[in-house]
């Protein structure tokens, strides 16, 4: 039922980082995720995004599509923090409109962008190279629950799912001379093309439940067990360790600046 749909990112399946037991790179992300936003210095969280990015290199990721990620998400924010400097209070830098910008704010927002891309680029080299089974199968091997794991699983193939069904409808538009413009016209097509994927998804759901009921499932996903772990799964999780003791050791050394 589920895809091969990899989760973040595609990674080339001879990357290093593919041969780790999915397991250990689940838990070292979530711990380096953890230690990442209880940080109040931004040398920590400056190493922790240029460790992930080179991370990042070594799993081999499909570069394009991984900017793509970063810059989409570093957008979202980049109202929030350009508000930051002028909506705390604190020693003046410059004043723009009668609005004062304070340093502790502009603090505050480095601090949060540093954040936020050390946690994408931690979840894309780490997360991003597995396929929805092998994700599957590292959530069983922690113990999340399985209604959990059940959910993530459904959610992860059903968004696959709606986008392969979006770019079929838009594939027909486009074979119609579609042009999308600001008129009447455009946004009655955009409205068909929002209750046709509707539609169409019900009537998808409704026929994998019956696949699904013929298959004898009975409420939770069986992803079989996965072997031991081996010794560069103990090295890496030794190298995570250390690191992580690093970056804590740097945060204690170089205090706060505000």
């Amino acid at each position: 039922m589920i895809g091969a749909t990899n989760v973040l990112v595609p990674l080339r399946s001879n990357s290093v980082l593919s041969r780790i037991d999915p397991r250990c790179r689940l838990l070292a992300a979530l711990a380096l995720i953890v230690t990442a936003v209880s940080f109040s210095s931004w040398q920590p969280l400056a190493m922790l995004v240029l460790v992930a990015a080179i991370i990042t290199g070594f799993a081999k990721p499909d570069w394009s599509r991984t900017l793509k990620m970063v810059l989409t998400m570093d957008g979202f924010i980049f109202v929030m923090l350009i508000m930051l400097p002028f909506t705390v209070s604190g020693d003046v830098i410059f004043t723009l409109w009668g609005f004062d910008a304070s340093y502790q704010g502009l603090f505050q927002a480095v601090l949060i962008a540093l954040k936020a891309n050390a946690a994408i680029l931690v979840l894309i080299a780490l997360v991003g190279g597995m396929d929805a089974i092998l994700l599957g199968r590292g959530l069983q091997g922690i113990y999340v629950p399985a209604k959990l794991v059940t959910l993530f699983m459904f959610t992860i193939r059903y968004i696959d799912l709606l986008r392969r069904e979006y770019l079929r409808l838009r594939v027909a538009m486009r074979a119609r001379a579609f042009v999308a413009r600001n008129n009447r016209h455009s946004w009655r097509s955009f409205g068909y093309l929002l209750g046709m994927l509707l539609v169409r998804g019900h009537d998808r759901s409704e026929r994998i439940l019956w696949a699904m009921k013929c298959r004898a499932y009975h409420g939770h996903m069986h992803f079989g067990s996965l072997p031991r772990l081996s010794t560069q799964d103990y090295l890496f999780a030794t190298a995570v360790i250390l690191f992580i003791g690093t970056l804590i050791g740097l945060e204690v050394a170089c205090p706060a600046l505000i």
